[in-house]
């Protein structure tokens, strides 16, 4: 998989939890991994979930994530040292164990570009998933089409640094209909000196049909299908795809 520089870059990554802070998809994951002994989290970021889910001290919590960057943030957050981070794009994770539950949000499935990858995603999930265990993931609804939201007058924000200041923040983006798949720009402009950091980025958007169908190809089944992070079912008009399901049974 192509090396996103949004993540990559330290420059970059600095920004990341300036503009993704304790969500309502935190909330639902840290109550759902109340009963977990092991919790996986797949493509972790900074950490901010993993760290939480870790603090009570009871569960073996591990964060995947292929940027080192990022990992190097999570590391040093609160909790971040009762998790055990590892360095590793998720299609081709391979721990040798198993774990109660498996998340992967903040719509990371979508950085899988093609069927293939996201085969391959849904094999790792497969291939870690305890008898019994839970997995769960997001992806935007393609029908909602948010990315046209991502120009630069309507995604445009301000956004405050701890060393720069004030950075003016915005995107712009291009739409390959036929891959459904959007490539967007970020932008981070210092207010006191005009350095702008930027970077591109490539997102996928499937249907909730084509992850089903994806799904079927696995040993694992979806048990709800929920629309947003309330836990309401997914409906066509929903912001969200979420699968939440588990191993299928054994015959």
């Amino acid at each position: 998989m192509k090396t996103d520089k949004l993540y990559n870059d330290p420059e970059l990554a600095q920004f990341y939890d300036l503009e993704n802070e304790w969500s309502p998809a935190c909330a639902f994951l840290l109550k759902l991994a109340d009963n977990a002994r092991s919790v996986l989290d797949i493509g972790c970021g900074t950490g901010l979930l993993a760290a939480r889910i870790a603090m009570d001290g009871t569960k073996r919590v591990v964060g995947a994530d292929p940027a080192q960057p990022m990992l190097d943030i999570a590391k040093q957050r609160e909790g971040g040292d009762q998790v055990t981070w590892v360095l590793s794009d998720a299609a081709t994770l391979n721990l040798n164990e198993k774990f109660d539950l498996i998340v992967l949000s903040g719509h990371a499935f979508q950085v899988f570009l093609t069927a293939e990858a996201q085969l391959a995603l849904l094999k790792t999930i497969e291939r870690h998933l305890e008898v019994g265990g839970q997995f769960i993931f997001d992806s935007r609804n393609p029908k909602i089409k948010e990315w046209q939201e991502w120009n630069p007058q309507e995604s445009g924000r301000t956004i405050e640094h701890p060393e720069f200041g004030t950075i003016n923040s915005w995107n712009d983006y291009s739409f390959d209909p036929q891959a459904m798949v959007v490539e967007y720009g970020t932008y981070y402009e210092v207010i006191a000196d005009g350095r702008v950091y930027s970077s591109k980025s490539r997102i996928a958007f499937p249907s909730q049909e084509q992850i089903a169908a994806l799904v079927a190809q696995t040993k694992l089944h979806v048990n709800h299908w929920f629309g947003d992070w309330q836990g309401n079912p997914y409906h066509e008009d929903a912001v969200e795809i979420i699968p939440f399901g588990s191993l299928k049974a054994e015959l």
